[in-house]
Formats: structure tokens, C-alpha cells, sequence
């Protein structure tokens, strides 16, 4: 298959050597003409802009920051379409916004998905990640064999904006998961209980999961290290509150949260892993 790829970042890069891996023809974009590199040493062909990054390709993808960004390469993307574009955006954006790009992209001729993941660098770059897809059928059937490439559990959730919906309640569940781990940790320390020997404990009963397991591991190895930043965790949950204000919804959990990782970025944390909303418990208990 021929495929654009447009934006190269933490994500976006192993997400497109996976398609090289998977023997697709891979045109890339991005900002800074560095990204594109690794790419075009693999085997890639560069492009100079979202244009040509869509011109003469069956599906195009978009892995970009936010909304705007990604209506903006979707513009340029659909000005090189050929008959029949498919054009996927797999960042995390509002259902909203996805929806009206998806309109304004079917005026033009091409047919839009957003298809957000969850999964983290680790899953970008074994190619497992989880991708929620929104759409038609014969949209998800088009990128389906581009999808296995870039991840295992392949969900077509519903029309257009439904990937967005469930990568939000992924948010909710990652964010609001992160800060009970978080501060179960806490509280264990202050207490002057091993942290270890309570995950260890947990572990074996209904407080398990994969949160637990590995972020869990993560945090007792004070591993910081960025595979999601805690501002884009930030932004996902703005989005969430955004959407639940739109709606009339109440989710105190998630609005709570919400500006634990505002506070986060607000205490220069933003650049670390959303994990390090530990640090700031430590730091509010007085545990550093």
C-alpha cells in the first residue's frame, strides 16, 4: 500500500518504520526536517509538505499535537488527494473537532477516520498498539492492513469522533489509574511500609492491573523518563472536561485529576512522565 505519514514525533516515528517493516511504500512529512531523517534512511520518501505527502497514496496519516494542527495537515493532505483518499488522523483530539474535520474532508472527496491509540513509545515502537478506530467500514477496511502494522488490538468503534470517545475514556481510566497508584505509593511511604512489598501485595488481588504492574514498577525505579509527557496527559484530560462541559456531564474523578496534572505542568513537570504526578504528591506531603 501507498501511505503519507505526517508528523514524526515520540509516536509518529516508530509508528512509521513499523509500516516500512511491514513492506508499505511510506511518504513522510514533518516540521523539522531532522524527524524526517531516521525515516528516510530506512527507506522512505520525503515530501515537502502535507500535499505531497498525500499525492499519489491510497491512505494518508496524520500523528500530530492537537486539533488545529491536525485540521491544518488534513487541508494540505486533501489538496493532493487522488480519487478515493483515505486520510486517518491517529493523534488525540476532541470527538468534536474530529467529527467537523471529518465533514470538512468528505466535501472535498476524502474519507476520514480518527483512529487515536493507546499504548504509549513502548507500543509505537513494537508495533502493539491498542487503535481505536472511528469511521465508515469501508474506511476502517481500506487502513486495516496499515493498522496491523502498527498495533494489535484493532477496534472499530463507530462512525466518525467514536475513536475519539474511547481514547478519551482511556484517558480517564490511564489518568485517574496513574494517580491511585500514586497515591497509594504515598501513603504507604508515610506510613513506613515498603512500597514495594505493597505493590507486591496488590498485585495478587483486585487492586491488579497493568497500571499497577508497570507504571507501578516504573515509579518504585523512579523512572521518569518520558514515554507520555504529563503535559499531553494534561491536554487529554482538558479535552475530556471540555467534552463533559459540552455535554452537561459530571465526572468529578476525572476533573480532579485533571488538575493534578495541570498542577503538574504548573510545577515544571510537564516534560516528565505522567507518572511523576508522584513527585508532586511527594513534594505536597513533604515525602521528597
Amino acid at each position: 500500500m501507498k501511505i503519507g505519514f505526517i508528523g514524526l514525533g515520540i509516536m509518529g516515528r516508530p509508528m512509521a518504520l513499523n509500516l516500512l517493516k511491514g513492506c508499505h511504500q511510506v511518504t513522510v512529512w514533518a516540521r523539522r526536517a531532522e524527524s524526517m531523517q531516521p525515516l528516510l534512511d530506512a527507506g522512505a520518501k520525503g515530501a515537502g509538505s502535507p500535499t505531497e505527502a498525500a499525492q499519489g497514496n491510497e491512505l494518508v496519516i496524520s500523528m500530530v499535537a492537537d486539533a488545529p494542527d491536525v485540521a491544518e495537515v488534513m487541508r494540505g493532505a486533501a489538496q493532493g488527494a487522488a480519487p478515493g483518499l483515505v486520510a486517518v488522523d491517529m493523534s488525540t483530539i476532541a470527538p468534536a473537532a474530529a467529527r467537523q474535520i471529518g465533514v470538512d474532508l468528505a466535501a472535498t472527496g476524502v474519507d476520514f477516520m480518527d483512529a487515536p491509540v493507546s499504548g504509549g513509545e513502548v507500543g509505537a515502537i513494537a508495533g502493539t498498539l491498542s487503535i481505536m478506530a472511528g469511521g465508515s467500514e469501508a474506511a476502517f477496511a481500506r487502513a486495516k492492513p496499515a493498522f496491523e502494522c502498527m498495533g494489535k488490538n484493532i477496534v472499530h468503534v463507530g462512525a466518525c469522533g467514536a475513536g475519539q470517545v474511547a481514547k478519551a475514556a482511556n484517558q480517564i481510566v490511564t489518568g485517574m489509574g496513574v494517580l491511585a497508584v500514586a497515591e497509594a505509593f504515598a501513603f504507604a511511604a508515610k506510613n513506613g511500609v515498603d512500597r514495594s512489598k505493597v505493590r507486591e501485595a496488590l498485585l495478587g488481588g483486585f487492586a491488579y492491573s497493568r497500571i499497577l504492574e508497570n507504571h507501578g514498577q516504573r515509579m518504585l525505579d523512579r523512572n521518569f523518563k518520558p514515554g507520555f509527557k504529563s503535559w499531553m496527559h494534561e491536554k487529554d484530560l482538558n479535552i475530556v472536561m471540555q467534552t463533559a462541559h459540552e455535554l452537561g456531564l459530571c465526572l468529578p474523578g476525572s476533573a480532579a485529576t485533571a488538575q493534578m496534572f495541570n498542577a503538574m505542568v504548573g510545577s515544571g513537570l510537564g516534560e516528565e512522565d505522567s507518572i511523576a504526578v508522584l513527585k508532586l504528591l511527594e513534594r505536597l506531603s513533604g515525602q521528597e
